[in-house]
């Protein structure tokens, strides 16, 4: 007997095929129905996949274009104003992506996680109504196929508390006009078959939430679940324990609710009241978020703790989150070494693991042959792990713990003067984030420099031109302080692990960030250390090209951390402080090369944080910590900068001073001054660099919106502590829209400086 399930599955395809159709089609190279064709192959695949493996539960609706968030916007009909004529996928792309006319909808992290949903715009005068048709659609491809799937939605609640409220006010003031149109869903479901699994996924549960919200979960699910008979709801939840939530879905009429045992284990103090109300429960005990092999004896010595409170014949054995973050399958991997492959599991073979820890916790004694060979390889694997000398090195260890240096010398504001007198800089100084376009040649160049079909003298001078190039236009574009283009590097978190000891990287371990954008994380399996220098060669190769600044760009020690599938057989702060020693020694080498200004990024520093507020002390300890390790080498004339992506800085801005860079860049295009205004209001005396124009959007910025986005930060900050460069780093764009959006950025700056001297 199986009794399995799956939270959701990666939808990008084994070999990024959604990617690469996608991207075809918004360059005009393949028509809409080409990109229908292949989310139509990819969606049969998939559900074949898990129907192959044995799983009960498959979804349909956890597929989208692009979004589920924006899909849910479209099937409630919550489309923003500036986008209402537009139709179709036309509108669906340009909510997300922006178009020439109107600016894209804001793009944010989707819980700790480094996947990012486009959030929804409301107001109390919009009028909402459903959009059930890619629902239904998707259920019935399936059913034609033979495969009865369960129905993923986002629920409601969740929906509103990730969205915002353009009108102001309490986003929750919008449940009485958003609760009747999933009535209507479910309604419209249905009719559909006589049976339906409808998986209503309410993460926002294990945040922690208050009174008001509380109070509104069991007369949304009271309503949902009286629509119709025929309709089974299962309430899902997962990256943390929702016992409050938990306690009031009880009293609910809801067929099943998902916990998530592994990043939530307080989840285990609810047992008793979902054993009383006689409600399934959905064990999420296969880790949907690492990529280690699971210990299955591990996990089912857990799952016998909760049957010894929730009958077994009431538990469906799960992921515990959908497998969208993490790779799609290693089977790809023929280049990892065979024995950290052995300790990997990514999604198909997690869909295996399901299926076995499922089969062994329900009849143990009806196991195949090869299942039983499964067992015996997960156990010796798994043993290996523990023991390998490839994970434990005692000069790392006792290295990170004679460390004694946890800050870098001077005051901040003695810093800052110095560094101006010794820079040069003016007021409004323009820069860049750090990347510049990776072109198809560049890729083709590290490939084939990897695959050994060309020398490293060939490899080098291809990159070398490519730094040429960038440092030529950004002399002629006139910006002030530059950046070396990154051609050399695949991902800014991969280049670094690649060349960290204790670090593994894969061939295709592709994980969807958004839209067609995938990052392929390292992962951290031993104990880390610097063997050489990393980025000094090609960083002094650029500064030997101009004799204007350039920085030097690393990635900080927590956003390594965050954007890796880290070892879970050491606390993530512990691991965090290895590589914070190691990439002190970078610092200190650029400096001694002559780089006179070294930005250290945490792009994912807000993404890291814990979920539960009783968490967030330990986390902030640690990741400040080891920020100020990292940067505890740098002379007080050397400038650090770091840079932050989309984050609610409000609660942690004293963080973020305690951090202590000289300069700090954040994405605020989106929207607008409102994240700066935070640092006003908390009397932030380092220097900023608000992102004065969207580089996640294809739209070329005019000189004067940025002229008046800059008008705008100085309503909030002096010019004497802004910096003007755009909101991230610019890999993902091509030439033909970077080279005018940074001419039309240091063409406003010019105005504004003129302005400002009239």
């Amino acid at each position: 007997m199986s009794k399995s399930f799956v939270i959701g599955f990666p939808r990008i395809g084994e070999q990024r095929e959604l990617k690469k159709v996608l991207e075809e089609f918004w360059a005009k190279k393949c028509s809409f129905e080409e990109v229908l064709g292949v989310a139509a192959e990819l969606k049969k695949r998939h559900w074949e996949y898990q129907r192959d493996a044995g799983v009960e539960f498959i979804s349909s609706n956890d597929f989208s274009l692009y979004d589920n968030m924006l899909d849910t916007s479209i099937m409630l009909g919550a489309i923003p104003k500036r986008f209402e004529t537009l139709k179709n996928e036309e509108l669906y792309f340009s909510m997300a992506r922006g178009n020439s006319s109107y600016v894209a909808m804001e793009m944010t992290k989707w819980f700790n996680t480094n996947y990012h949903y486009i959030v929804p715009e409301l107001s109390l005068e919009d009028n909402y109504s459903l959009n059930a048709s890619k629902i239904i659609a998707e259920y019935n491809e399936a059913k034609k196929l033979g495969i009865k799937t369960k129905i993923n939605i986002i629920g409601p609640i969740t929906y509103l508390g990730l969205s915002k409220r353009v009108d102001g006010g309490d986003i929750y003031e919008l449940w009485s006009k958003i609760v009747p149109i999933y009535e209507k869903l479910i309604e419209t479901i249905s009719a559909v078959d006589n049976e339906i699994v409808v998986q209503i996924d309410e993460p926002i549960f294990v945040k922690g939430l208050d009174t008001k919200v509380l109070s509104i979960i069991k007369p949304t699910y009271d309503r949902l679940c009286k629509v119709s008979t025929n309709i089974k709801i299962a309430v899902v939840t997962y990256f943390e324990h929702s016992n409050e939530a938990t306690k009031v879905l009880v009293h609910t009429p809801i067929w099943a609710i998902g916990l998530d045992f592994l990043y939530g284990d307080k989840n285990l103090n609810s047992l008793e009241i979902i054993a009383s109300s006689g409600k399934k429960l959905i064990a999420g005990v296969v880790d949907g978020r690492n990529i280690w092999r699971c210990d299955i004896l591990k996990t089912l010595q857990l799952l016998e703790n909760i049957s010894k409170t929730v009958k077994k014949e009431n538990i469906l054995i799960s992921s515990s989150c959908s497998l969208l973050h993490v790779p799609f399958s290693k089977r790809y991997e023929q280049k990892m070494s065979s024995e950290i492959k052995e300790w990997l599991s990514y999604g198909l073979e997690k869909l295996d693991e399901i299926s076995l820890v499922s089969k062994l916790f329900f009849d143990k004694d009806g196991l195949s042959e090869a299942e039983k060979d499964e067992l015996r390889k997960n156990a010796q694997a798994n043993e290996s792990r523990k023991n390998s000398n490839l994970i434990h090195d005692k000069a790392v260890q006792q290295r990170v713990k004679n460390h004694t240096k946890l800050q870098r010398d001077g005051d901040a504001a003695a810093r800052i003067d110095l560094q101006r007198e010794l820079l040069g800089y003016k007021d409004l100084v323009t820069t860049t984030i750090g990347s510049f376009p990776q072109t198809p040649e560049l890729r083709v160049a590290r490939s084939d420099f990897k695959s050994a079909l060309i020398s490293k003298e060939s490899y080098e001078a291809e990159m070398k031109k490519y730094i040429d190039e960038c440092v030529a236009f950004q002399e002629e574009c006139g910006l002030e302080v530059l950046v070396h283009g990154e051609p050399e590097r695949n991902d800014m978190v991969e280049y670094f692990g690649e060349q960290l000891k204790g670090y593994g990287f894969s061939q295709n371990g592709w994980v969807q960030s958004y839209g067609s954008r995938c990052v392929k994380p390292p992962f951290i399996y031993g104990d880390i250390s610097r063997p050489r220098p990393m980025t000094v060669e090609w960083i002094t190769y650029a500064q030997s090209r101009t004799n204007l600044v350039m920085k030097g760009m690393l990635t900080g020690p927590v956003t390594i951390l965050n954007w890796s599938f880290v070892r879970d057989d050491m606390s993530r702060g512990e691991v965090s402080k290895q590589i914070a020693v190691a990439l002190s020694d970078e610092i200190d080498d650029l400096q001694k090369a002559g780089i006179k200004i070294i930005q250290v990024d945490e792009a994912a520093f807000k993404e890291g944080y814990p979920l539960r507020e009783e968490k967030i002390k330990i986390y902030e300890e640690w990741s400040v910590r080891d920020f100020k390790i990292a940067v505890s080498s740098a002379k007080e004339e050397t400038q650090i900068h770091t840079h932050m992506c989309y984050s609610e800085f409000n609660d942690i801005i004293d963080t973020i001073e305690e951090m202590d860079a000289d300069v700090i860049s954040i994405e605020t295009a989106r929207s607008g001054n409102e994240l700066l205004k935070i640092f006003k209001s908390a009397g932030y005396k380092n220097e900023v660099g608000p992102g004065v124009y969207d580089i996640h959007s294809p739209r070329v910025p005019s000189a004067k919106e940025i002229v008046e986005q800059i008008e705008h930060l100085l309503e909030v900050l002096p010019k004497e502590q802004l910096w003007i460069n755009p909101d991230c780093g610019l890999k993902t764009r091509k030439w033909d829209e970077v080279k005018p959006s940074l001419k039309n950025m240091v063409e406003a700056v010019s105005i504004v400086r003129e302005k400002l001297n009239a």
